[in-house]
Protein backbone atom coordinates (compact mmCIF):
# COMPACT_ATOMS: atom_id res chain seq x y z
CA UNK A 1 0.00 0.00 0.00
CA UNK A 2 3.04 2.84 0.63
CA UNK A 3 4.11 2.12 -3.05
CA UNK A 4 0.63 2.97 -3.88
CA UNK A 5 0.35 5.91 -2.07
CA UNK A 6 3.12 7.02 -3.20
CA UNK A 7 2.48 7.07 -6.54
CA UNK A 8 -0.74 8.70 -5.71
CA UNK A 9 1.18 11.66 -4.13
CA UNK A 10 3.24 12.05 -7.13
CA UNK A 11 -0.20 12.61 -9.10
CA UNK A 12 -0.23 9.15 -10.51
CA UNK A 13 -4.00 8.97 -10.87
CA UNK A 14 -5.39 6.02 -11.86
CA UNK A 15 -3.39 3.25 -10.29
CA UNK A 16 -3.14 -0.41 -11.45
CA UNK A 17 -1.48 -2.70 -9.72
CA UNK A 18 -0.70 -6.33 -10.03
CA UNK A 19 -1.00 -8.84 -7.54
CA UNK A 20 0.62 -12.77 -7.94
CA UNK A 21 1.63 -14.80 -5.02
CA UNK A 22 -1.09 -14.73 -1.88
CA UNK A 23 -3.02 -12.29 -4.23
CA UNK A 24 -6.18 -12.20 -2.26
CA UNK A 25 -4.48 -11.51 1.09
CA UNK A 26 -2.43 -8.68 -0.82
CA UNK A 27 -5.74 -7.41 -2.12
CA UNK A 28 -7.27 -7.15 1.33
CA UNK A 29 -3.93 -4.92 2.77
CA UNK A 30 -4.12 -2.62 -0.35
CA UNK A 31 -7.77 -1.85 0.34
CA UNK A 32 -7.01 -1.24 3.89
CA UNK A 33 -3.71 0.85 3.43
CA UNK A 34 -4.98 3.28 0.74
CA UNK A 35 -8.29 5.02 0.60
CA UNK A 36 -8.30 6.07 -2.71
CA UNK A 37 -9.32 3.36 -5.22
CA UNK A 38 -7.30 1.50 -7.62
CA UNK A 39 -7.69 -1.07 -10.72
CA UNK A 40 -5.92 -4.34 -9.15
CA UNK A 41 -5.69 -7.54 -11.65
CA UNK A 42 -3.74 -10.36 -10.52
CA UNK A 43 -0.75 -11.64 -13.03
CA UNK A 44 -1.98 -15.59 -13.00
CA UNK A 45 1.69 -16.66 -14.16
CA UNK A 46 3.39 -14.71 -11.53
CA UNK A 47 5.37 -17.04 -10.44
CA UNK A 48 7.29 -17.04 -13.92
CA UNK A 49 8.90 -13.65 -12.74
CA UNK A 50 8.70 -9.82 -12.97
CA UNK A 51 7.98 -9.95 -17.06
CA UNK A 52 4.76 -11.83 -16.09
CA UNK A 53 3.47 -8.97 -13.66
CA UNK A 54 4.95 -6.26 -16.54
CA UNK A 55 3.02 -8.24 -19.30
CA UNK A 56 -0.35 -8.03 -16.66
CA UNK A 57 -0.09 -4.83 -15.68
CA UNK A 58 -0.28 -3.87 -19.27
CA UNK A 59 -2.82 -5.55 -20.35
CA UNK A 60 -5.96 -3.37 -20.98
CA UNK A 61 -4.38 -0.38 -20.78
CA UNK A 62 -5.95 0.78 -23.99
CA UNK A 63 -9.41 0.21 -22.54
CA UNK A 64 -8.68 1.51 -19.16
CA UNK A 65 -6.74 4.56 -19.76
CA UNK A 66 -7.63 5.41 -23.89
CA UNK A 67 -6.20 8.51 -23.17
CA UNK A 68 -3.30 7.85 -21.61
CA UNK A 69 0.15 8.75 -23.55
CA UNK A 70 2.69 6.37 -20.78
CA UNK A 71 2.90 4.69 -17.86
CA UNK A 72 4.90 5.14 -14.88
CA UNK A 73 6.29 1.11 -14.08
CA UNK A 74 7.04 1.43 -10.29
CA UNK A 75 8.08 -2.09 -7.55
CA UNK A 76 6.62 -2.21 -4.43
CA UNK A 77 10.37 -3.63 -2.75
CA UNK A 78 11.87 0.21 -3.01
CA UNK A 79 11.18 1.57 0.24
CA UNK A 80 13.01 4.80 -0.22
CA UNK A 81 11.88 5.22 -3.79
CA UNK A 82 9.48 7.94 -2.98
CA UNK A 83 6.98 10.61 -4.22
CA UNK A 84 9.99 12.65 -5.02
CA UNK A 85 11.65 10.41 -7.76
CA UNK A 86 8.49 9.34 -9.31
CA UNK A 87 8.04 13.17 -10.09
CA UNK A 88 11.36 13.51 -11.23
CA UNK A 89 10.99 10.66 -13.78
CA UNK A 90 7.65 12.15 -14.87
CA UNK A 91 8.57 15.76 -15.12
CA UNK A 92 12.10 15.22 -16.76
CA UNK A 93 11.23 12.41 -19.25
CA UNK A 94 8.34 14.13 -20.67
CA UNK A 95 5.38 11.59 -19.58
CA UNK A 96 3.06 13.19 -21.96
CA UNK A 97 4.60 11.87 -24.89
CA UNK A 98 3.76 7.70 -26.32
CA UNK A 99 6.92 7.67 -27.61
CA UNK A 100 9.08 8.10 -24.40
CA UNK A 101 10.99 5.40 -23.23
CA UNK A 102 13.07 6.35 -19.59
CA UNK A 103 14.33 5.30 -16.50
CA UNK A 104 15.39 6.02 -13.21
CA UNK A 105 18.94 5.24 -12.34
CA UNK A 106 21.13 5.79 -9.02
CA UNK A 107 24.63 6.88 -9.17
CA UNK A 108 24.18 5.84 -12.91
CA UNK A 109 22.88 2.77 -12.01
CA UNK A 110 19.29 1.75 -13.78
CA UNK A 111 16.62 1.29 -11.43
CA UNK A 112 12.82 2.21 -10.84
CA UNK A 113 10.76 3.48 -11.75
CA UNK A 114 10.06 2.87 -15.64
CA UNK A 115 8.15 5.37 -18.33
CA UNK A 116 6.86 3.48 -20.99
CA UNK A 117 5.36 5.81 -23.92
CA UNK A 118 2.14 3.89 -25.40
CA UNK A 119 4.22 3.42 -28.63
CA UNK A 120 6.56 0.91 -26.62
CA UNK A 121 3.89 -0.97 -24.53
CA UNK A 122 2.57 -3.79 -27.21
CA UNK A 123 6.36 -4.47 -28.08
CA UNK A 124 7.30 -4.65 -24.22
CA UNK A 125 4.64 -6.95 -23.25
CA UNK A 126 6.09 -9.15 -26.24
CA UNK A 127 9.58 -8.96 -25.45
CA UNK A 128 9.73 -9.37 -21.72
CA UNK A 129 10.88 -12.75 -19.81
CA UNK A 130 11.67 -14.37 -16.48
CA UNK A 131 12.90 -11.85 -13.68
CA UNK A 132 14.33 -9.17 -16.03
CA UNK A 133 11.42 -7.49 -17.08
CA UNK A 134 12.29 -4.74 -19.81
CA UNK A 135 15.75 -4.27 -18.93
CA UNK A 136 17.12 -5.80 -22.30
CA UNK A 137 14.23 -3.58 -24.30
CA UNK A 138 15.28 -0.48 -22.60
CA UNK A 139 19.10 -0.82 -23.60
CA UNK A 140 18.16 -1.53 -26.64
CA UNK A 141 16.42 1.08 -27.31
CA UNK A 142 18.54 4.08 -25.35
CA UNK A 143 15.88 4.70 -22.57
CA UNK A 144 16.33 8.17 -21.78
CA UNK A 145 18.54 8.25 -18.19
CA UNK A 146 17.27 10.16 -15.26
CA UNK A 147 19.39 10.57 -12.23
CA UNK A 148 17.84 9.96 -8.38
CA UNK A 149 20.99 9.11 -6.47
CA UNK A 150 20.22 12.12 -4.68
CA UNK A 151 16.83 11.46 -3.96
CA UNK A 152 17.26 7.65 -3.33
CA UNK A 153 19.37 4.63 -3.51
CA UNK A 154 16.77 3.04 -5.08
CA UNK A 155 17.77 -0.37 -3.60
CA UNK A 156 15.52 -3.68 -4.20
CA UNK A 157 14.15 -5.24 -0.43
CA UNK A 158 12.45 -8.18 -1.56
CA UNK A 159 9.66 -8.66 0.33
CA UNK A 160 8.11 -12.61 1.60
CA UNK A 161 5.36 -11.33 -0.26
CA UNK A 162 5.70 -9.28 -3.43
CA UNK A 163 2.79 -7.41 -4.93
CA UNK A 164 3.86 -5.95 -8.14
CA UNK A 165 4.28 -3.35 -10.16
CA UNK A 166 2.31 -0.85 -10.32
CA UNK A 167 1.29 1.39 -13.43
CA UNK A 168 0.05 4.71 -13.41
CA UNK A 169 -1.38 6.12 -16.83
CA UNK A 170 -0.98 9.85 -18.52
CA UNK A 171 -3.09 11.73 -20.82
CA UNK A 172 -0.90 13.51 -23.40
CA UNK A 173 -0.54 16.99 -23.51
CA UNK A 174 -2.09 19.54 -24.59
Amino acid sequence: ASSTRRLLAAGCTPVRVVLGADASAAAEALAAGVGESVDVVVAADWSDGMAASLRAGLAGLERLAPDAAAVLVHLVDLPDVGADVLGRVLADAGSGRADVLARATYGGLPGHPVLLGRGHWAAVAQSVRGDSGAREYLADRAAALVECGDLATGADVDQARPLGPSVRHFKPDG
